[in-house]
């Protein structure tokens, strides 16, 4: 009989030790990278029902004879006084009086799309040249549509927003 140390069965340990290290690591990877394709995937839902409900309401503004009236209710709003925020700032999104809903409804998403219209005064154009443009054009009216979108999780939100201009 030979003498036996037993330095195999410590190596092996060893070994297996590591390989459970880099599998544990491994799994945490790609748990990792399924969870930011998941959070991408919800948000690019978020963003193309926000980009629905700005479509429907620049649709609303281009095919509508009338549109209006603008009394702060139904999602159509005048703009704020100096002193108070923003319009879509300071609404609550999840109450359905303040916006508006689109016609379609959209799958997958935790809330269906909204959005709400500014009649903006005259003169609020961005640029020098649109100002101008504002001003020559009296029968002009500029709006502005702020769209709000949910992903498949209620707390993954996109917010848009657009001018349109209105003659």
């Amino acid at each position: 009989r030979s003498a036996q140390s037993g330095s195999v069965l410590v190596i092996a340990l060893i070994f297996l030790l590591l390989m459970t290290i880099i599998g544990v690591t491994a799994m945490q990877t790609t748990t990792l990278q399924e969870r930011m394709a998941g959070n991408t995937r919800d948000r690019n839902l978020a963003f193309q029902a926000a980009e629905a409900a700005l479509r429907e309401g620049e649709r609303y503004l281009g095919t509508s004879a009338v549109v209006g009236p603008f009394n702060n209710t139904n999602g159509l709003y005048l703009p704020p006084g100096a002193d108070q925020p923003e319009r879509w700032a300071s609404i609550d999104w999840l109450v359905d009086a303040n916006s508006r809903s689109i016609a379609v409804a959209l799958d997958d998403v935790a809330r269906q799309p909204r959005y709400i219209i500014e009649e903006l005064p005259a003169g609020s154009s961005d640029s020098p040249q649109n100002l101008a443009a504002d001003q020559a054009l009296t029968e002009t009216r500029v709006y502005r549509v702020t769209a709000m979108g949910w992903g498949g999780n209620i707390n993954t939100q996109v917010m848009l927003q657009t001018r349109f201009r209105r003659q």
